[in-house]
């Protein structure tokens, strides 16, 4: 593709990547965000994702949002949630990037699908073994801290990619290295949610 075709898709890459992004930390917020950005006008929403706007299902994101907002604030819920939603994040945010580019030529909407479910899924697993990792302190103020964060980011994310996406796609990269630095920590949290969620089944 043309460097000038991307140039002119990079509000539209940038909005992909952000609700990929913010999938895998809190799917049910992006949901809500966005259905609400559409339905006061503040965003026109791309055709595929314009039934997040539909007040039915902007009630239903909503209740999840705040369903989520409380599990994620108690230890070791937060990491059986985050396990369950493994199933869940990762073909979502693949799917709310594909909707970006679902009236356009198809080819994009697969490349954004394969690309999105890649973010979501990185972003994810994080999110999960980072937590996971945070559970084995006895204290609960760091998790709570980063629950809160996480909070603070995804309408911060989805906000930047709309108004700056070149800032954005910048942030991305900088989150995907930091990623990459604290693999070790994050691969340990994982092992010991794996570990939990192992000993809940053989009860």
């Amino acid at each position: 593709m043309p460097l000038h075709s991307l140039q002119s898709l990079l509000p539209e890459i940038a909005l992909a990547a952000a609700l990929a992004w913010g999938s895998g930390l809190r799917l049910y917020a992006v949901l809500a965000a966005l259905g609400l950005a559409g339905w006061t006008g503040w965003l026109t929403l791309p055709e595929h994702l314009s039934v997040l706007a539909n007040p039915m299902v902007l009630g239903a994101s909503g209740f999840m949002t705040l369903v989520e907002f409380g599990a994620d604030k108690l230890p070791w819920l937060d990491s059986v949630w985050d396990a369950v939603h493994t199933f869940i994040r990762i073909p979502a945010g693949a799917a709310l990037a594909a909707g970006v580019f679902g009236s356009g030529e198809p080819s994009l909407a697969v490349t954004a699908a394969i690309l999105g479910g890649t973010i979501a899924a990185g972003t994810h697993l994080v999110k999960a073994g980072g937590r996971a990792a945070l559970n084995t302190s006895p204290e609960p103020f760091s998790n709570w801290i980063a629950s809160f964060t996480e909070d603070m980011a995804v309408p911060g994310g989805l906000w930047l990619a709309v108004l700056h996406p070149i800032v954005f796609l910048v942030a991305l990269a900088l989150f995907g290295i930091l990623a990459f630095v604290l693999l070790r920590t994050i691969a340990r949290g994982l092992s010991s949610l794996a570990t939990r969620v192992r000993g809940y089944a053989s009860r």
